[in-house]
């Protein structure tokens, strides 16, 4: 089975919902997803040119995600890859979810479905298998997405792309528990997600909607 029939599989289990792309059809020639006209949340937050957003739809961005993610938890499908890069930007500029290329579980854990995707070193929770996704994973991509999206960029900038051992710094702070320590208005919430303290999505959700009402 190709990833792309992975994906369509896994876009079909997940269903349609506000904060995922929308399905259309898969061919040969590929899948017809739904158009997300404002790009990814990557591109629009360093590419774009447009003014920053503000923290309203900041907090509301990272709301988005985490019921996005909280969505296909539902039905045990690990996206495997939560990153900024994958949430896309409609006209109105609310997320939705992309690139399901992760694995579907079984109610004991098994793999029913699986993409052979993974998320790259900045978004990675420390694992002796990097393969070896699961909800807790999720949510620690989440996190680093959420801390994105508040910053303006991703986690440790001290550490630049390409330079000597930049893979093994970032992942070795990540095993060393050395998280961040920018703040923020998630910032709670971007730690309890690295320390693996939630344990579904909801209660992301709930703590960003909690953020949404006194900020």
């Amino acid at each position: 089975m190709t990833r792309l029939e992975v994906e369509s599989k896994l876009l079909k289990i997940v269903g349609p919902h506000e904060r995922i792309i929308g399905f259309k059809s898969f061919s040969e020639a590929g899948l017809y997803l739904e158009r997300a006209v404002n790009g990814t949340v990557a591109h629009y937050l360093l590419e774009s040119g447009k003014p920053p957003p503000s923290l309203e739809l900041r907090l509301a961005w990272c709301r988005e995600a985490a019921e996005a993610v909280a969505w296909i938890h539902g039905s045990r499908v690990i996206h495997c890859d939560i990153q900024p890069t994958n949430l896309l930007l409609d006209k109105t500029l609310h997320i939705k979810l992309s690139d399901f290329q992760g694995k579907q579980l079984s109610e004991t854990g098994k793999v029913l479905l699986d993409g052979w995707s993974g998320e790259p070193c900045r978004f990675y929770c420390p694992r002796d298998d990097p393969f070896d996704a699961d909800v807790k994973t999720d949510l620690f991509a989440l996190g680093c997405t959420i801390y994105f999206i508040m910053m303006g960029h991703a986690v440790f900038p001290d550490i630049i792309d390409g330079e000597d051992a930049w893979y093994e710094k970032v992942r070795e702070r990540f095993a060393s528990k050395l998280f961040p320590q920018d703040e923020h208005a998630c910032s709670a919430v971007t730690l309890r997600c690295w320390q693996k303290e939630y344990e579904a999505a909801e209660e992301v959700v709930r703590d960003i909607e909690a953020l949404e009402r006194t900020t």
